[in-house]
Order: structure tokens, then sequence, then C-alpha cells
């Protein structure tokens, strides 16, 4: 299932992809969360997300390098966003700055 995305950014897609081990995430009833997984160059970089039309509030988390059953990756985890539209605050043209976050789901987006 494809979520939301400006139409030239890409499109974030809710997890079928690794699973992160030892995540906890604190979802459901009006609350989601993200994830963003990201090459290795955003190592214990912090990326900010804010919803859409709320640029002054934003929330930050950092890369870390984490494993899951296939390996290492590279990924920042938003473990409570409240449902709504939110902008990515990507550094690089091209990268996804969008995505919606579902009351008890959870999204992600793909850097790499």
């Amino acid at each position: 299932m494809g979520d939301h995305a400006d139409g030239h950014h890409g499109a974030a897609q809710h997890v079928h992809g690794p699973r992160l081990e030892n995540a906890i995430l604190d979802i459901g009833g009006d609350v989601g969360a993200l994830i963003l997984y990201t090459d290795a160059g955003y190592a214990e970089r912090e990326i900010e997300v804010s919803l859409d039309g709320d640029d002054q509030h934003r929330t930050h988390t950092a890369i870390h390098e984490r494993r899951t059953g296939a390996g290492a990756l590279y990924a920042g985890i938003y473990p409570e966003l409240r449902a709504g539209h939110y902008r990515i605050w990507a550094d690089r043209p091209g990268l996804i700055d969008r995505v919606t976050i579902v009351g008890g789901e959870v999204a992600e987006v793909d850097w790499r």
C-alpha cells in the first residue's frame, strides 16, 4: 500500500521491508510511527519531521546503525507521531520529503 508523497519525490511505504529488531513503537488510536532508512553517510545525523503547515514545531531523531535478521542497516525511528501529513526535512533534492502517518501503522521511507 503506497503512502502520500508529492509526485516527483517517490512514495513512502508501510512496513513490508526488513524488520528492525528491538524497536519499541508506541502506536495505536491516532498515533503511528515512521522508520526512515538511509545509507551510512547519514549515520549519527539528526533528521527532522514536522506536520505539514507547522514548520516551527519539529521532531527529530538520529540515524543509527541497526541490526535486522538480515544484517545491519541505517535508520531513524520516529516512534510516536500523531496521524497526519508530515514533511521530512531532506537535505538533498530528489529525496522523499513527504509522508502520511496513519494511526496504528508504521510508515517507511527509504533514502538509500
